[in-house]
């Protein structure tokens, strides 16, 4: 009888329970709040935060960690229970580091940031959110002197969304992947320039808002389960396999902003929804990492909602609800449109050539900011110099350039990474996939969804956060995080579109 390990899964799913509740009020301040609220729910996630960081780090916790994993000492080590253990002495030897004063800090520093942020954001006025990234930032600096030594200060916090991969490794990949986009683009500069005026008028954004719905509900997002709001930036939060929530945002410039957001975080919301209960209420009832998270919505996003067989079927539908604007434009010329390649200010509307470019510009300036390299107050300056020497263009102002992402006033340094190597996650297990359906083209040209969501399910979802994210992908693919299916893809894709 696994006494110890029974005890040790009723403190688990208590401190879960906590965590799901602060990530609740952080949903809320998002979608919800009023804006005088900042001060007051700063303290009420503050109180939560130091609570569910005490009970997760205290003695008894890590005794029972111990002596639970002796009475499992013979199980098979892939089991729930084993893996249960593993992430949990993981957990708990990682935050045990942190002292609870931080913990308290940060959650009051990063919800007032992020209404300062957004507030920022509307008037595009970085000194108004400057010195709360500051305070984010030196943050941030005292979190990676608890993990010392280190090779890199970015280490830590990559870690914290990436577990087990080191900063050096993503550049390696990145340096891979670089200058094969930049080859790619320069390709694409020199053909016709395509045409997507029609995606830049006005479309009634309840007609918009119903037909992601109905998209999203092909694809087998559970309502029953699930939800979706508007907020600033769009973001999924899962408060426990039975309820995880979806947002998204409309572009009165940009028609197709608020449909690839919807399946963008649809995809980050069956990731949550397809975790086995078996593992509810326990660190194990997530995603594997968030590079494993962003495989799912850049995939759902673009490998199938930015894919001809999808539009074949779902075309007709969006030009019937939207009859004066896309009534006279062909199948392949929306399909074109959509695929655009063109630099772009903004990171979640660049196509998917560009896309990884804006990520590497992040990162670089996350890195240099950690290692004191940059200072906060330059940073605009910076952002506007890496924009020219990426993507060959400058924002015209602070809100389409530095202020753009929610990550930073939410304390998220380290996140950005995880979108590009999910770019490359996707493809790999596309390819896969592909092999064990073949005709899944022709199931998107009728509609039906259920097998690919089926076989994800099998394949990623349904582990959670059992293994770690290398070791997954391994697991499902047969070789380690790999950019060149990704290339593969994006050459393929785009020199049929541009007739390279």
């Amino acid at each position: 009888m696994a006494e110890k390990f029974d005890q040790l899964k009723a403190s688990i799913n208590e401190i879960a329970d906590i965590y799901n509740a602060i990530a609740l009020l952080g949903w809320d301040q998002q979608v919800n709040m009023p804006h005088g609220g900042a001060e007051d729910r700063g303290n009420a996630l503050a109180t939560l935060a130091r609570i569910g960081h005490q009970k997760l780090t205290a003695p008894e916790t890590g005794q029972l960690i111990e002596d639970a994993a002796v009475e499992l000492d013979s199980s098979d080590p892939d089991s729930d229970d084993a893996r249960l253990i593993k992430v949990s002495r993981r957990e708990v030897n990682k935050r045990a580091k942190i002292p609870a004063r931080w913990i308290t800090e940060n959650a009051r520093a990063t919800t007032t940031a992020q209404t300062v942020w957004e507030e920022a954001r509307a008037k595009s006025d970085f000194a108004l959110f400057r010195p709360h990234l500051e305070k984010i930032v030196a943050l941030k600096q005292e979190y990676a002197s608890f993990f010392e030594p280190y090779d890199t200060i970015y280490d830590p916090l990559l870690d914290d969304y990436e577990p087990g991969m080191k900063t050096a490794e993503v550049q390696a990949i990145f340096n891979e992947v670089r200058p094969r986009q930049v080859e790619l683009i320069k390709a694409i500069v020199d053909r016709p320039v395509i045409d997507d005026a029609f995606l830049h008028i006005p479309y009634d954004e309840k007609s918009q808002w119903d037909f992601g719905v109905e998209v999203i509900s092909a694809f087998g997002f559970d309502w029953n389960r699930g939800r979706q709001d508007k907020s600033v930036h769009p973001f999924t939060q899962s408060f426990g396999i039975g309820d995880v929530r979806i947002t998204t945002r409309f572009d009165p410039d940009r028609a197709a902003s608020a449909l690839f957001s919807t399946l963008h975080e649809c995809g980050h919301g069956m990731y949550e929804q397809g975790v086995s209960q078996n593992l509810r209420r326990t660190p194990l009832a997530s995603g594997a990492s968030m590079a494993l998270h962003e495989s799912q919505s850049r995939l759902w996003e673009n490998l199938v909602g930015r894919s001809l067989p999808f539009w074949k079927y779902f075309y007709p539908r969006l030009q019937a609800k939207f009859p004066y604007q896309l009534g006279n434009v062909d199948l392949m010329s929306f399909y074109q449109g959509i695929n655009k390649v063109e630099p772009s200010l903004v990171r979640v509307e660049a196509d998917e050539a560009t896309y990884n470019l804006h990520i590497m510009l992040r990162m670089e300036l996350e890195i240099a900011l950690l290692e004191g390299s940059l200072h906060v107050k330059d940073l605009p300056e910076a952002w506007n110099e890496h924009m020219r020497a990426y993507l060959g263009i400058t924002p015209p102002n602070d809100g389409l350039g530095v202020l753009q992402d929610v990550h930073w006033s939410s304390g998220m340094i380290g996140y950005f990474p995880t979108y590009a190597l999910g770019n490359l996650i996707s493809a790999q297990l596309w390819d896969v996939m592909s092999m064990d359906i073949p005709n899944l083209a022709e199931q998107f040209e009728q509609g039906e969804y259920l097998p690919l969501l089926t076989w994800m399910r099998e394949k990623v979802h349904r582990h959670g956060a059992k293994f770690e994210p290398e070791e997954l992908v391994q697991k499902v693919t047969g070789s380690r995080i790999d950019a060149k299916p990704y290339l593969h893809y994006l050459v393929t894709k785009y020199s049929e579109i541009y007739n390279l």
